[in-house]
This record gives structure tokens, sequence and C-alpha cells, in this order.
């Protein structure tokens, strides 16, 4: 291919991105975060493209995984890419190829048959009820930062709410005589979760008496606000989880999205079925649910013990001298 040819095509790329990017912001509702990821995803295979000389309306499956063959190789000076990236990027492409057939500007799916390393289901990590108990109880005294950070952590484990969920949420979302709120997941995704008891007695206190005085005059939707009276940031998240982690003595196991696989795990080991723990986690994939399924050994024996017909314990049958 001719310079002005490559030059063409890295153009065509460019155009290319910029409405497949375009699509899943406005039609799929994709998060800035996730549409930044598919950006910089994209950027590499057009660098890709534009060393091997390839149009990306004519490339073939055979350039596609040299392309994958390379991220997971390492080339150039830089370090192969880890299976989870790698599996991203594989989606990233499938998609883009996926949305310029629907706009029949190829005719073939380049992607169909390409597929990237399988990801080990590591189980997530998960407290236990004392130690959830334990963390809950760091936030000590009566301090508008410990009662924010309180309701916090209670509003976290109580509805298994995800980092960014948990800060988009806003204050009319939230409905404490009812007992639920409304979280907005991935890709506006709407749902809603009920609050246990010890989370709505946190909440309120929260609301009702440091609220409005962390807030004041200013108008601020979101419900959980920082000391200056702002929507609560994402690494203001981090640092308040972090810094009562650390004097739970849970530093090393703990980050946001482990009240969020503790949520799950504990319902699922008090009973809680698999779809209506899907409904509350907004997984759109029960398959994602699935992974919650590795109940402790004493729930799966209780329950062994309480439905297996010849695992029961008989009373002893009456002697013959009796």
């Amino acid at each position: 291919m001719s310079t002005s040819a490559i030059g063409a095509a890295n153009h065509r790329l460019a155009d290319l991105v910029l409405d497949f990017l375009g699509y899943l912001e406005l039609e799929r509702g994709l998060s800035r975060h996730t549409l930044e990821a598919y950006r910089s995803d994209l950027q590499q295979y057009g660098e890709f493209l534009a060393r091997r000389g390839l149009d990306p309306l004519t490339v073939e499956h055979a350039d596609l995984a040299a392309f994958v063959s390379e991220l997971a190789e390492g080339c150039e000076g830089r370090r192969p890419v880890a299976a989870a990236t790698l599996q991203r990027k594989v989606a990233c492409l499938r998609s883009f190829y996926r949305h310029l057939r629907r706009e029949r500007l190829v005719e073939a799916d380049p992607t169909a048959e390409l597929r990237g390393p399988r990801r080990s289901k590591r189980l997530p990590k998960v407290l236990s009820r004392y130690e959830v108990r334990h963390l809950l109880e760091q936030p000590r005294g009566s301090a508008p930062a410990a009662i924010r950070d309180r309701a916090l952590l209670e509003t976290m484990y109580a509805c298994g709410l995800r980092a960014s969920e948990a800060v988009a949420l806003e204050l009319s979302e939230l409905d404490l005589d009812a007992g639920i709120l409304r979280a907005h997941g991935k890709g506006s995704k709407e749902r809603i979760v009920p609050i246990g008891t010890k989370a709505i007695e946190a909440l309120r206190i929260y609301v009702e008496r440091v609220r409005p005085r962390l807030v004041g005059i200013r108008e601020e939707r979101h419900l959980f606000v920082n000391l200056r009276g702002a929507g609560l940031s994402r690494q203001g998240l981090y640092k308040i989880v972090q810094s009562h982690a650390l004097t739970a003595g849970l530093q090393d196991r703990m980050s946001p999205h482990t009240l969020r696989h503790t949520f799950a795990t504990h319902l699922l080991a008090g009973g809680c079925d698999l779809r209506s723990l899907q409904e509350m986690l907004g997984h759109a994939d029960i398959g994602t649910t699935q992974l919650y399924t590795h109940l402790s050994n004493d729930r799966l024996r209780d329950v062994y013990f309480d439905a297996h017909p010849r695992a029961q314990l008989a009373s002893p049958e009456p002697s013959a001298r009796s």
C-alpha cells in the first residue's frame, strides 16, 4: 500500500472510530470510562494497521489474529498484555466490526472466529460476617465525616452498590420510608434495590442531621458529599473505604468492590435465589451472578444434610431386647 493510501486508510479509521464511539454512547449508553478504553484500544489497533499497511475495511481474520498475537507476546519493547486486558481488546474489535457490518461497510465480519485467551475465573475476595461488622464499626463518633462514612459503608454493603453507583446516587433516588433506592448501573440501566434496617438508620441520621450542614445553601443533587458539600468523587470514596479498612486491619483484603462481592455472597449463603440476586446486582447475564455460588463449606454441608435422604441422621431403632 502506498504512503498516500496508508494516510487515507488512517483517516478512514479515525472517522469509523468516531462514528462507532458515538453509537456506543448514544444508542447503548456506555460510560465515559468504557468509551475511553475502547478509543485507546482502537488507536492501538490503528497503529498496527499503519505498520502493516492495512486498510480497516479490507483486513482478514489472519491480520486480526496477528494483532492479537502481537499483544499477547509483546512487541517493540512493549510488555505482553494481561489476559483480562487482551480479552477486552478482542471484545472491542468484535463490537467494532459488528457495527461496521450493520452499517454495510464490510460484507463479512473478520472477527467472527477471533478469540482471546480464556480468563481464569478467580473467586472474588469476600469478608466474613465478623469482618464486615468490624469494618462498619470503624467510623466512630459524631463528627460529620464519621456519620457520612457510616452511612456510605452501610449502604454499599446493604445494597451491593458499585463504587460508581454509590457516588452517582442522588438524594431524590432514595426513599427511606419505603426502604428502597434507585441505582444506575452499567449502560445507564436502572434498578430498584431494597435497603436494610441498619443502613436506613445510618442514612436517616446522615440525611437529616449532617448532609444539610455540609451542603449549606448549595444545590447539590448527589446523596454522598465531601466535607466541602460537593458530590463525593470516586477517588474520595476509595480513600474513605481504604482508611477504615486500615483501622480494621483489612487493608490487604479490601477495595470498594469487596463490599459488593460480600453482599452477594452473604445473600446467597442466607438462601437468596440466583435470579433475585441478579436483579439486585444489575447483572445483564446470570452467568456473571453465578460467580458468587461459591458458598461456604458450612452452608453447603447444611444444605446437603437437609436435602439428601441418605445423608440425614436416622433415629436409632429400638433394640430387639427392649
